[in-house]
């Protein structure tokens, strides 16, 4: 079983953190510190506990926020030389997002500097809501950075749904601000910094479809493979949702001479077990197409509606006249996202987005046939 996130802060981590800050400021109280941020520790989850050591921080760091980044900053690895690194830096994160602010530009650099030793991806986002116009006007001098990981920071510090973060209502409602960024980093030589892009703008295609849809189709044309890869990854939720601009931007277009059949090989399935199905197409005009196939299941809820989930399937290209079978399982057992209801689903084909067949199936649970 994989050790509980929680514990990547742990009590030798803050005795390791107070020998990096105390090797760069003699007048740190290295053992008020150690105390402060382990008291409890144990009892805390990760983010409560990553808190704790932040207010240890702001205990025995000067309260003069420039003399204490200066500490912070000297602190970080240098030329081989061990220092503050990795989830050490998850505090000083919360340390600069709660003390740095009234120092925008020092904040800034300070996270720029940690960030090729962590990330500072949660720390820049205080900065950011609180002066956007003046964060970006720092942060877009990042996209030429020789380090990768300021590269990246440009793009994922300003993401704007980004996971277990700050969300930033201002890109929610407006992302215009940070395509700029998103643009000079898509050709990136560094496929962890063009990945980043592409997670940005799938999160702009959840509120604003439209606006990366033709993004997309301004970025396409005479696109290398590596930013194509780009672009498809970044289009995901799109395609997912048969969007048809996003589709027609990678040549799915909708095809009306196809024909769709689809066949289960088993009309029940026992929890634990999977659900066997065929789908042939048939191309039945007079030009070749490309086809994206997904399929869709919809899963009984405890209400007894339906809640589709889509699955990526395969995709193909066929001439005129040309048919292709593809047989699948998709397997029906415990999942940690997901809790499964017995009775009738529903599985549906989607062809370039279309639904194009479906048939019902139904889920037995095990407790059902008990006794």
């Amino acid at each position: 079983m994989p050790e509980p996130l929680k514990n990547l802060l742990h009590e030798a981590l803050a005795g390791d953190m107070a020998d990096c800050i105390a090797a760069n400021a003699p007048s740190f109280d290295r053992n008020h510190f150690v105390a402060l941020a382990t008291d409890g520790l144990a009892t805390l989850e990760l983010m409560e506990r990553s808190a704790l050591i932040r207010d240890a921080l702001f205990a025995t760091l000067p309260g003069d926020f420039p003399e204490a980044a200066a500490i912070l900053k000297a602190s970080l690895p240098a030329s081989g030389s061990p220092g503050l690194s990795g989830w050490m830096l998850l505090p000083v994160n919360q340390f600069i997002a709660a003390r740095g602010l009234d120092h925008f530009d020092l904040g800034l650099d300070l996270l720029k500097a940690l960030t090729p030793h962590f990330t500072a991806e949660f720390g820049i986002r205080p900065f950011m809501h609180r002066d956007q116009p003046r964060a970006l006007a720092v942060i877009s001098g990042w996209v030429n950075d020789p380090d990768q990981h300021v590269r990246r920071l440009a793009s994922e510090g300003t993401r704007p749904r980004l996971p277990w973060a700050m969300r930033l209502p201002q890109l929610v409602k407006d992302p215009a601000p940070i395509l700029p960024i998103l643009t000079a980093l898509m050709d990136d030589p560094e496929d962890y910094v063009r990945r980043s892009v592409a997670n940005s703008l799938n999160d702009i295609a959840k509120d604003h479809p439209d606006m990366v849809a033709a993004f997309i189709a301004g970025h396409i044309d005479g696109a290398s493979s590596e930013r194509r890869r780009l672009l498809k990854h970044a289009s995901r939720t799109l395609l997912k949702k048969g969007h048809a601009k996003a589709l027609a931007n990678f040549g799915f277009d909708a095809a009306a001479a196809l024909r769709c059949e689809l066949r289960l090989l088993n009309g029940e399935v026992m929890f634990g077990e999977g659900l066997d199905f065929e789908i042939r197409l048939t191309n039945a005009g007079e030009v070749e197409h490309a086809l994206m196939i997904d399929y869709a299941i919809h899963h009984v809820k405890a209400d007894g509606s339906l809640s589709p989930k889509v699955f990526k399937c395969k995709t193909i290209t066929l001439a005129p006249g040309q048919s292709q079978a593809i047989e699948r399982r998709h397997a029906m057992r415990p999942i940690t996202t997901r809790r499964y209801y017995p009775g009738e689903h529903r599985i549906a084909i989607l062809v370039n987005g279309a639904e194009s067949a479906s048939e019902s199936f139904v889920l037995r649970m095990p407790s059902m046939d008990a006794g």
